[in-house]
């Protein structure tokens, strides 16, 4: 299935839950109904993330191959680490605890957290 390659821009918090609707449409038929919800719930904490903690304008876009579903939100800021931790609170451990892959990744672009769910 081709899915759309051009982000979602998300430019206020109001376009979290558009976003996140859109994100679960796209997936349930992919990886049914049950891997999609996570797959929005997963969306959602690191949009949130971006929202609360990035710099600029946050994107999300959702990508798929013949071996999983992955998706990236991407800000513009610097990354953080708070108390050892690279998340504030449980948002990156729920995307650690579902995904089969994730990272987060900083350079001088900004932030990319990306997860991965095998298909």
């Amino acid at each position: 299935m081709d899915l759309p390659a051009a982000p979602i821009r998300l430019t206020s918090p109001a376009k979290v839950r558009a976003a996140r609707h859109k994100i679960r449409r796209l997936a349930v038929p992919l990886v049914g109904d049950e891997a999609a919800h996570s797959i929005e719930l997963m969306a959602s904490e690191a949009i949130s993330n971006a929202l609360i903690h990035g710099r600029g304008e946050a994107s999300v876009t959702m990508l798929c191959d013949e071996t999983c579903v992955r998706v990236e939100v991407r800000d513009e800021g610097p990354g953080f680490v708070v108390a050892g931790r690279t998340d504030h609170g449980r948002g990156l451990a729920i995307v650690e605890a579902l995904a089969d892959r994730w990272a987060m990744v900083a350079d001088e672009a900004g932030t990319c957290v990306f997860f991965e769910v095998d298909l």
